[in-house]
């Protein structure tokens, strides 16, 4: 099984349709409850210059954050929770709800698992494309050597 801090990387590099519709149908019959208010809104990324250590902020981000609470008919309870680069609440809900979803093992924890598989997939695909593409364009500076001086 994959580790639950890479849960979230993986079902977001899925459509985010995909996302929704699998949370919708999984948790029908739930009771989902905010532990805490979903927040959507922009992070900033400090950082400190190598100089004089400083700080400086590079930029902004878009963020969206969710923590949950499930009951389900039987009774049992769960939590999970979501922090997610996107601007859209239900997306980081959604991630919550996976979160719980599968830590649980909650009724639909295989449909989520099978999900968050599919996002890996994904990932190694992409992951295998950026490797292409950064092979592509290294150079071999040692070849310079080998041209020799002509301001001599």
């Amino acid at each position: 099984m994959i580790d639950r801090s890479e849960w979230c990387r993986c079902l977001k590099a899925l459509p985010t349709e995909q996302l929704l519709a699998l949370t919708e149908t999984v948790s029908k019959q739930w009771t989902i409850r905010p532990k805490a208010v979903p927040q959507s809104g922009l992070g900033m990324l400090k950082l400190n210059d190598s100089a004089f250590e400083e700080a400086f902020y590079l930029g902004e981000f878009p963020l969206s954050s969710a923590w949950v609470e499930i009951q389900i008919p039987d009774g049992r309870m769960a939590e999970g929770a979501a922090q997610v680069m996107d601007d859209r609440l239900e997306v980081a809900e959604a991630l919550a709800v996976c979160d719980a979803t599968l830590s649980a093992r909650l009724p639909g924890w295989e449909q989520v698992e099978e999900l968050v598989q599919q996002g890996l997939k994904h990932l190694g695909a992409t992951d295998r494309e950026r490797k292409k593409i950064l092979a592509s364009t290294q150079v071999d500076f040692a070849l310079l050597d080998d041209v020799g001086d002509d301001n001599a």
